[in-house]
């Protein structure tokens, strides 16, 4: 987008200033940067916080999804090791001694909580870095081509298929990033087919919000601009205005 085309007219807003005024008003209040345009401009964007230090929309859901997924992991490996952990317990503790029923259930409850955190953090963890550095892949690809393809979701699940697979050896790999690849293109289908019956691809919606953004900035460059062109005038008046004095007063 060029830098002129959301003035008025079609031509910048400084072209009205001397261009000492415009020299100054650059200085003081720059273009902001169009939105990027090369792929690794976007990819970079990605791990850069913006003017109010928030770092950009995709990267955000990056992390929220791996947490999310954190959570969904943790309960679903930790839950079943607190039952199981926790029945083990009371069949293994017949012939214990409590001192009353509280101590027995509360050794229980504590019995089953230790199998909990120990294969809940399995689980969780693995489940986190997996829908991580599927996501990762996949926005990656996505913002660097800056368009959303089925194939974008094949790559992903095949590099997170190798990578969690590949301590098997060769065949894991291979075996890994095939299956990994498989279960990728459904997935990236049925995201693309909800993304178009709800009217916004994700890609679409990221330019809109970057051309957005991009025209509140210019916006609000040429209302410096012309604050300090008003600025500029007034003081030029005020000292035309003593000059002016000056030579009236030598010639009485």
């Amino acid at each position: 987008m060029p830098r002129a085309a959301l003035a008025d007219g079609g031509a910048a807003p400084s072209s009205a200033l001397a261009p000492e005024q415009r020299g100054l008003a650059q200085e003081l209040f720059g273009l902001p940067p169009p939105p990027p345009t090369s792929g690794w401009e976007r990819l970079r964007a990605l791990v850069r916080p913006n003017e109010v230090n928030r770092y950009p929309e995709e990267t955000l859901n990056i992390i929220k999804t791996a947490v999310a997924a954190g959570f969904i992991g943790l309960f679903y490996g930790g839950m079943p090791a607190f039952i199981s952990a926790k029945k083990q317990y009371i069949e293994r503790s017949d012939g214990k001694v409590f001192y009353n029923q509280l101590d027995a259930v509360q050794s229980a409850h504590r019995a089953g909580i230790r199998g909990f955190v120990r294969y809940g953090w399995r689980w969780g963890w693995r489940v986190a870095a997996f829908v991580g550095t599927f996501n990762i892949v996949n926005t990656g690809l996505t913002v660097y081509r800056d368009k959303n393809a089925v194939t974008h979701f094949a790559i992903a699940g095949g590099c997170t298929g190798a990578l969690f697979r590949m301590h098997l050896g060769l065949r894991g790999l291979a075996g890994g990033t095939f299956f990994g690849a498989l279960l990728g293109i459904p997935a990236g289908e049925f995201q693309i087919v909800l993304q178009k019956l709800s009217g916004v691809t994700s890609d679409e919606g990221r330019k809109q919000k970057q051309r957005e953004l991009y025209e509140q900035k210019m916006r609000a460059w040429e209302k410096n601009l012309s604050t300090t062109k008003s600025i500029l005038g007034e003081t030029d008046d005020v000292s035309g205005g003593k000059t002016e004095e000056r030579i009236s007063g030598k010639m009485q």
